[in-house]
């Protein structure tokens, strides 16, 4: 009888931590992103803008667009945190996931890139799997496994149905834009509804 692989749980990522440095350098980054785009971050504009020496940031950071990486990972943690870890029913998860395409669609930095420069995401989080959709995983990972406990989702290996629930929702939230002339916000909401319940279902 051949044996089943066993697929890890994605690698916990811890909740990152930013002192009251940090964080004012990363206040800067978040306030350059939603007026110039990650192109009008540097590290001169940063030191400027948080009051900070050259040095300070670097000796947290090795270059500007390590700033700006931090800087999107500090507004997913924050979306993030704002939904419980187990969901408990695959409706409740499915809500979720709306709920958190929709904060981060009207996000101010997010917001802007998605409208004014989509092609960061290829670079940030479409070439390589971040720390960012990590933490998403992480998130959908154990909302999938009590949603399975509860019989309301699907059987199969947790990690893997919330890597395609994540790829499915990624790319209509990065495509809204695109296709906006062809479909409604309330059609695309309930098509999307419909794709993620339907990956779910048992």
């Amino acid at each position: 009888m051949e044996e089943r692989q066993v697929i890890a749980d994605p690698p916990i990522v811890p909740s990152p931590q930013w002192d009251a440095t940090q964080s004012r350098i990363l206040d800067a980054a978040d306030a350059l992103i939603s007026r110039r785009g990650v192109h009008g971050v540097t590290i001169a504009e940063l030191a400027r803008r948080a009051g900070h020496s050259r040095p300070t940031i670097y000796r947290s950071w090795s270059d500007a667009d390590d700033v700006v990486r931090a800087a999107l990972l500090r507004r997913v943690a924050g979306i993030v945190e704002q939904f419980p870890a187990r969901a408990g029913s695959r409706q409740n998860l499915v809500d979720d996931v709306l709920r958190f395409s929709s904060l981060f669609r009207n996000d101010a930095v997010y917001g802007r890139l998605l409208e004014d420069e989509p092609e960061v995401f290829t670079r940030y989080t479409l070439q390589r799997v971040g720390s960012s959709q990590r933490m998403i995983l992480q998130w959908l990972t154990i909302a999938i496994r009590e949603a399975q406990q509860g019989g309301t989702v699907r059987d199969g290996e947790p990690n893997e149905i919330a890597v395609m629930l994540l790829l499915i929702a990624q790319s209509a939230v990065l495509s809204h834009g695109t296709v906006s002339e062809l479909i409604s916000p309330e059609a695309w909401e309930r098509e999307l509804r419909a794709a993620l319940d339907g990956l779910l279902r048992p």
